[in-house]
Order: C-alpha cells, then structure tokens, then sequence
C-alpha cells in the first residue's frame, strides 16, 4: 500500500500570522495619523505673504490689486472700488484718454485728473492733499474723497502695511479672544500654520464661518480661521453713512398727478396770445435746447415771455433737452467727461437765465455703444441740476429691439437718477410703417408702462404716460401689380373731427385698441383713422390711475382740442 504524505499547515498558518499583523500596523498607523491630523495641532507659525507692497482686504478677501501710499495717505486701485461687495463699480468712471476721473452720489459730482491736486465738486474747487495716478497701467484714487463722497471705512496698519476697506453700511460682526489666547491659522484646519496669536481679550472681525470654524481678521490685518468655540462673539461694527445735505424731493402736485403737455418750438416760439387755456396743466416742456455739434454746444430758443405766461397760470417749465435725434454729434459729445461738462454748465446757465424748474431730456437715434455714457451724462447731470432746485425727467420710448430707438436705453439705471421717466408710449404704428394701425393702442401702451416697472424696476410714481393727442390719416392704394401701398399723415385732434363731420362719418369702438375708428374711400384708396379724442383720453388717464403712476403728459400742444383739457383733468380725479 501507497503512502499519502501530508503536507505541513505551519507554512500557511504562517503567512496568515503576517498578513494579520501588516493588517494591525497599517490600520495603526491610519489611526495615529488620524488622530495626529485631528486632535494635535500645528504649532508652526508662518506670518503670511503677499505679492504685493500694500495688500488690500475687502470683506476677508485679499484683493489681486494692491494700494499705493503717499505722504502716508492711500491710495485705493480702481479694480478694488469696482468689486461688487463695494458697491462703487457704477459710480466711479475713469476715461483713460483725459486722465479724467468722474466720481458721482445722489448729490455730488466731483471731477479730478490724474497727477492733479485741483479737482472741483458741483463745479466748485476741490483741493486734494495728494493727487490721483496711473501706475503700470492701474488707476489709483485716493481715499480721502472716497471717504466724503462714499463713507467708505479706510485703514492702513503701519505695522504690517495692509489696508482695509469696509463700506459704508456694512454691519461687521466682532469676536474676543476670552481668558485664553485665540489662534488664527492659514486654513480652516489644526494642522494648518499658525498666521497670528490674539491675546485674550482681544477683538477680531468676523467676516463669515464655515464647518465649525470662523473667518476672520486682526487688527494686525491677517486674514485666517479661528475655531468658533474658542471665540466670544462681541458688538457689532456698524460703518457709519457718509453726511447728507437735505436729500431733493421733486416737485409734485399735492394730491393730484403730473400733468404736462410738450410745446413744439421748432421756428419761432408760440404767440401767447393765442394760447387758450390749459386747463389743469401744470407742467409746459417747451422744445428749447438741441445738442448741435461734436463739442456739446447747445443751441436755444428759450423765450422769456414764454416762462412768464407759464409762471402767471401757475405752471411749471420744464425745458426740454433734445440730442437732435443726430447720433454722430451726439457719440462725440457723451464720450468726452469735458464735453459732457460743457453741457451741463449750459443747462444750468439757460436754467437759471429764465428761471426754469426742470429739464426734460429727450435723446433719440442713439447707438447702442452709447449707453453708458448716456447714463454717465445723466449721473454727472442729475446732482448739479438738484443742487439749482430743477426737476430731472427723461424721455423713454417703450422697450423694443429697435436698436437705435430703443436698445441703447438702460432704463433700469436711468431709473435710479432721474426724478421722473416719461414714458413716450405712442407710434406702435409709425409714420412709415408698412401696416396700417393705432399709434397707440391701449394693450400696447399698458403693456410698455408694465414692461418698464417689472424688468427695469422703475417705481410706478416716477413714470409719467406720454400719450399722443395726434392721430394719424393712413391710406392703402392697390397698384397694378395687386400690391397694397400703405402711406400716413399725422394730424391733430380737430383735424381728424373736421373729417368726419365733413364726411358724415360715424366713429366705431375698436375693442382691440381702446379706440374709435373710421374709414372711407377716396379716389379709390382706402382711408383709415384711428382716432384719439375723449374715448381714448380717458382710458389712458385711467392706466395712469390704476398703476398710480406720477402722472400724463401729451404730445403735443397744438394737436389739441380745446374740450380735451378738462377731460384729462377730470380724469385724473377719478379713481379706476
């Protein structure tokens, strides 16, 4: 018989012993490093490091940029003052090619150059300790008109040269090191290098928090981690706001709405004379002023007698402005900061000579390119006019696509500014337009009024309806091809009236436009009206009603009919 050898089991018993044994150490050596990782801290200290000279912190952020000093004032690089947390990023324009820096508030417009110590504020002189600069290709203001104009909390620690800017408003919360000291380190870790040691009770700014741990800042400047449980958590930092005067409060009818008519100056001024009465208009915006070059020269037909009649019916004057619809002149002269100046000295100058109470600005056929620099304008504009007592009002056509009629107004931010945004709600069909049609149907002109309040934010008590006292005459010829041609004339309320009286005609009520209609056939061709009179009146003072809107203006005085006065009047007593 065979012999079975049996193998030994000691080998394999063996290995088994060894694996056990790696698996012990291994998870040993997970478990200390576990534990040395949480429970053991790093009591390496590393001061922190910068790129730059004079590291500035926004909100327990080290900014790319870093400030300049002079004469141990600072001086703040525009990227900063642009970043979000801040606030400043629309108030605050530079323009490279005049070394011209524009800072603007509610009420204050100050103007300073690059490597000048003379600056003016509302035009008048302005005298800085150290001048702005631009150095390897960044701008640097400094801070102290920052300060005036913003509030912005500025501070410089001499020891560690790191800046600190706060905005003004801005609720900081601050912590205290107890009876033990507090450690600050580089990350939100115990392993991670200690940057500062804060004395028991001692402060810190607390800028945010995040898995048990808090952001925070010294007074040294050092932006780190403190654990929370090892913080007292103390007052509340409040930046103060920066002093205001007594804020402008536009001129409005106590009780009443706006009710302003445009006079059309376009030769020669109206004969007063013959100017009936208004009755229940408050507000006359005569055609005045036009921006007639490159430069910012100003043209006018402004008329004395004009204002005084206005003043003795009690009526305010509110001069228009216009950019005579050119758009290259008016490309030159909103791109230059002296330019922009130079129309305004003008404004105020003509404001003052003829005792006006505002200015209404109507710029239309702009590029789209243009604007911001239409809004600087009217940034720069706002506070000097404010500053004289005159009423800030802007022309705006209803959103559309249209870009140069259109698109190149931020109503949003023009919104901000002025006191008032005058809504020129008509020519949905224009004079040119291919299809005959209302100039202002009354869906499309409350839609226009509900676009510009909910996407631009606008409060419904700064937007006045302009509404069309014209209608226009359109008629739609077949030619030999079977093609109709569509052609319009405008004409004024007691024009469209003469027509159909002279031709028996009998109005219909348009359900779809809020509006009568008539049509008739002459010399073969279709003609078509729809028409503004009491009907229509009367349903846009009703809009003006339902949304509280400041107000109605109509365009404009000589389309009038006597009667539709004291329809507008009586309308805007009504409740909807």
């Amino acid at each position: 018989m065979q012999k079975v050898r049996i193998r030994p089991r000691q080998r394999r018993d063996g290995c088994f012993k060894w694996f056990v044994l790696l698996c012990g150490l291994i998870s040993m050596t997970f478990v200390i490093w576990f534990g040395w990782n949480r429970y053991v801290p790093n009591n390496t200290e590393e001061k922190p490091q910068f790129a730059v000279e004079h590291p500035v912190i926004v909100q327990g952020q080290v900014m790319k940029e870093g400030a300049i000093t002079e004469n141990g004032t600072v001086k703040l690089p525009l990227p900063v003052l642009q970043q979000a947390s801040l606030g400043l990023k629309d108030s605050i324009h530079y323009e490279q090619k005049s070394g011209t820096i524009v800072l603007t508030n509610v009420d204050k417009v100050l103007r300073l150059k690059t490597n000048l110590l003379t600056a003016t504020m509302n035009s008048k002189p302005y005298d800085l300790n150290v001048a702005a600069e631009v150095k390897a290709d960044n701008v640097y203001i400094p801070v102290t008109p920052l300060e005036e104009l913003y509030g912005l909390k500025v501070e410089l620690n001499e020891a560690t040269q790191i800046v600190t800017v706060i905005p003004a408003g801005e609720a900081v919360q601050r912590g205290k090191a107890g009876q033990a000291e507090v450690v600050i380190r580089h990350e939100a870790s115990i392993r991670s290098p200690i940057a500062e040691r804060i004395l028991p009770g001692k402060e810190v700014r607390i800028w945010g928090e995040a898995d048990g741990w808090y952001r925070v800042q010294s007074a040294q400047g050092y932006v780190g981690y403190a654990a929370k449980d090892k913080l007292q958590l103390a007052n509340v930092e409040q930046i103060e706001l920066p002093e205001r005067e007594e804020p402008f409060v536009a001129w409005k009818v106590m009780g009443s709405k706006i009710n302003m008519t445009w006079e059309a100056v376009y030769n020669k001024n109206p004969d007063i004379s013959k100017i009936g009465p208004l009755t229940g208009v408050n507000v006359v915006s005569p055609t005045w002023f036009e921006l007639i070059d490159g430069t910012g020269k100003i043209s006018s037909k402004a008329d004395k007698a004009y204002v005084d009649w206005a003043h003795k019916k009690g009526m305010q004057v509110w001069a228009l402005f216009s950019n005579g619809f050119e758009p290259e002149r008016t490309t030159s002269a909103l791109a230059d900061a002296d330019k922009r100046f130079y129309m305004i000295q003008q404004l105020l100058a003509y404001a003052q000579m003829y005792k006006l109470q505002g200015i209404n600005l109507d710029f239309e056929n702009v590029v789209t390119s243009d604007k911001a620099n239409l809004v600087q304008f009217v940034k720069e504009l706002t506070p000097l006019l404010h500053e004289q007592g005159l009423v800030v009002s802007i022309d705006v056509t209803p959103k559309s696509n249209s870009e140069m009629w259109s698109k190149f107004l931020d109503r949003a931010a023009l919104g901000e500014v002025v006191d008032y945004m005058i809504v020129m709600a008509y020519d949905e069909h224009w004079a040119s337009s291919p299809k005959a049609g209302s100039v202002a149907s009354l869906p499309w002109v409350e839609q226009a009024l509900v676009k510009i309040m909910e996407e631009d934010k606008v409060p419904a008590d700064k937007l006045v309806l302009a509404a069309p006292l014209y209608a226009r005459l359109w008629t739609e010829k077949t030619d030999e091809t079977g093609e109709v041609k569509v052609s319009s004339k405008a004409l004024g309320m007691d024009a469209v009236a003469r027509i159909v009286k002279e031709r028996n005609l009998k109005p219909v009520f348009d359900a779809k436009t809020g509006q009568n209609y008539v049509e008739y056939t002459e010399n073969g061709a279709l003609q078509r009206i729809w028409i503004e009179d009491a009907v229509s009146m009367k349903a846009r003072a009703a809009l003006v009603m339902k949304y509280d809107l400041a107000g109605i203006a109509t365009w404009q005085r000589t389309f009038q009919s006597d009667s539709i006065w004291a329809i507008i009047d009586d309308s805007l007593d009504k409740r909807p």
